[in-house]
């Protein structure tokens, strides 16, 4: 690879904040280790986790990328985001086209190497990562629609073990969505007025910073029931729990942070305790199994 090529793709790799990855992958391998484990009593393979990985890479990769390219007009009118690579002329939109579609199939690759259920969920998981980046044009619901493509992430690792959908699954699936919905209507907070102007829909644009930050607790209060359900429902130790109580502490942080005359600190709230918090139930789920 050529020194310019690995130049456009540490730019493309900025863009889409590689690196917050952290947020989703330790959910996807708590999915994958919790379903094998719960359903089938064995630990998954190795290659299993590996091709979970490449998934989670593939389609993380390919959704904010699409996102940024659809967004690119609305991001260059918004002095908050004029400065991403698109609309600053750091990167073409043909190449943000081609890493889309190598994206795209490292996500189908992997799928293929994993059970027949996860090829057929394919169509539904590109749909959704693609739907998102237009909600905001239509629905004030758009956070919603992020937190099921995240959300995809732990039941995808749960499909990739068990080759099935069930009940366990889909609370975790939920406890995801909701996390994922009220850190997301958190961070819309910083655009709000840019987006009552521009016509766009979010929960801050149309109900205020004030009650878009009373739906987000709301939806972190879900998340906590889903885990507790979680704890319950799949017969985990305390361990789990511990590793639940903590994620509870962390998002009433997370809330302290962030006040309707005070969004400072929302990047703190955003990256740093949400990152935490994924890694600190993907621990504790693991000496759970490993213990228990």
């Amino acid at each position: 690879m050529s020194w310019m090529a690995l130049r456009k793709l540490k730019i493309i790799l900025e863009m889409i904040k590689f690196e917050h990855s952290l947020f989703a992958l330790p959910f996807a391998f708590m999915g994958a280790v919790l379903g094998s484990i719960v359903v089938e009593k064995a630990w998954p393979t190795w290659m299993e986790i590996f091709w979970v990985t490449v998934a989670m890479v593939g389609a993380r990769s390919a959704a904010m990328s699409l996102n940024r390219l659809i967004d690119r007009f609305i991001d260059a009118k918004n002095p908050r985001t004029a400065t991403r690579a698109i609309p600053a002329g750091l990167i073409s939109v043909m190449e943000v086209v081609l890493f889309i579609i190598a994206s795209f199939v490292l996500l189908f690759i992997a799928a293929y190497q994993l059970n027949e259920l996860a090829v057929k969920l394919l169509p539904l998981a590109v749909f959704v990562l693609v739907l998102y980046s237009y909600t905001k044009r239509f629905t004030w619901l758009c956070h919603f629609v992020l937190g099921v493509a995240i959300g995809f992430g732990p039941l995808g690792g749960w499909v990739a073990t068990t080759g099935q959908v069930d009940a366990i699954g889909l609370l975790l699936f939920a406890s995801v969505l909701f996390w994922t919905a009220g850190f997301d209507i958190i961070y819309a907070c910083q655009d709000a007025e840019f987006d009552r102007k521009e016509g766009l829909f979010s929960l801050p644009s149309r109900f205020g910073i004030a009650g878009a930050l009373l739906v987000a607790r709301g939806c972190h209060v879900l998340t906590f029931i889903g885990l507790m359900s979680l704890y319950v429902v799949a017969d985990l130790s305390i361990w789990f729990l511990i590793g639940v109580l903590i994620s509870g502490a962390i998002l009433i942080y997370e809330h302290t942070l962030v006040k309707p005359t005070d969004l400072s600190k929302v990047d703190v709230a955003f990256f740093n305790m949400n990152g935490i918090l994924s890694v600190v139930m993907f621990v504790f789920t693991m000496i759970d199994l490993v213990i228990a």
